[in-house]
């Protein structure tokens, strides 16, 4: 049975997981401390994202990592489908940035986010070194949007 749990204290011990997502400790350190933590669990973890606020009107899913045994089993889908639950009677709308790969902004825009803008050379300004998903190096921050309040 799915539970999933907003995590208050020790959130550090999710490391492993968050890294998954964002390669950077010093980058999700910057997020995770004003960050919701939100835990997926199905018997054991699979899955974690931590939200932040952005203003009065907007959040931003600063990360989203389900274990790679996990993946492609609709737990990030799920945890995605919970937050926007979560927050709707807070904010209207929900940011995510993402690198450009196919694959992954395939994926938000099925859980219903669209192309807000980019944030060139975001990846190569911020990161230690070059960032790459699914073979593809990480330039230009992509920004999705989801409105909270359309069905």
């Amino acid at each position: 049975m799915i539970q999933i749990q907003k995590i208050i204290d020790n959130k550090k011990q999710f490391l492993d997981l968050l890294l998954l997502a964002d390669e950077q400790e010093n980058m999700i350190d910057l997020y995770l401390p004003h960050g919701d933590l939100f835990a997926l669990y199905d018997n054991d973890l699979k899955s974690v994202c931590v939200v932040t606020h952005i203003d009065n009107d907007t959040c931003e899913l600063k990360n989203i990592a389900t274990y790679p045994q996990y993946q492609s089993k609709g737990y990030g889908r799920t945890l995605i489908h919970f937050i926007f639950d979560y927050y709707k009677h807070t904010y209207t709308n929900m940011l995510v940035g993402t690198g450009e790969t196919p694959r992954i902004l395939s994926f938000y825009k099925s859980c219903g986010f669209t192309i807000s803008h980019r944030i060139s050379n975001f990846f190569t300004d911020n990161y230690d070194q070059p960032m790459f998903e699914d073979n593809i190096q990480l330039i230009d921050m992509i920004y999705l949007t989801k409105n909270l309040h359309a069905k």
